[in-house]
């Protein structure tokens, strides 16, 4: 069955203009709906970048909101933003059709050395997660991050052009790291679940 002619369908029944966090304890079957009429076009140009075909990326769009759907009271439990969520559900999604698509064994006979070789959608994945979680920082934090672990400044160059002190260099990057690896987690635990 096509998800998105079932929910484009609920959708369709049900007009909301906007998705509001306090929103998200209201009737399960409204929310769902909410959640899918503002981020499923956002999920699937996610989702189709990794996968073979549409019907593949439907499926991983479905089981998404199948899984928003019986967590919707960790959802509605704080004022996180529900779409890096659903993306990070989405993601571990992909990487478990890829892996089950690589320990299923090859109908077509694939050329030697192309055999066993890794796609590198968990790097892709994990890129675009760290990305995202990059985003929540403030300003000053991210900056100093950018300069010190993408661009690979030291802490003294960073606080000389930035012009701030050496103390507050290393303690916003202290601050940057730990609210990055918080919302990683976050996530984690929540779309593992």
């Amino acid at each position: 069955m096509n998800i998105t002619i079932i929910l484009s369908v609920l959708v369709d029944m049900f007009a909301f203009t906007d998705v509001l966090a306090d929103e998200l304890g209201g009737d399960p079957d409204a929310v769902i709906r909410q959640l899918y009429s503002h981020h499923a076009e956002a999920l699937h140009g996610y989702v189709e970048q990794f996968c073979p075909d549409r019907a593949s990326a439907d499926d991983i769009v479905q089981e998404t909101f199948i899984r928003a759907w019986r967590h919707l009271h960790q959802l509605s439990a704080d004022d996180r933003p529900v779409r890096p969520w659903l993306l990070r559900v989405a993601r571990n999604l992909l990487i478990d059709a890829n892996r089950a698509a690589r320990a299923r064994p090859a109908t077509v006979q694939e050329p030697a050395g192309e055999v066993g070789t890794d796609s590198g959608l968990e790097q892709i994945l994990d890129r675009e997660l760290v990305s995202a979680a990059l985003h929540h920082l403030s300003p000053a934090h991210q900056t100093v991050l950018v300069e010190t672990y993408y661009r690979g400044g030291t802490m003294a160059m960073v606080a000389r052009e930035l012009g701030i002190p050496h103390g507050t260099a290393r303690s916003r990057l202290h601050y940057a790291l730990d609210a990055m690896r918080k919302q990683l987690e976050e996530n984690d635990v929540i779309a593992v679940s």
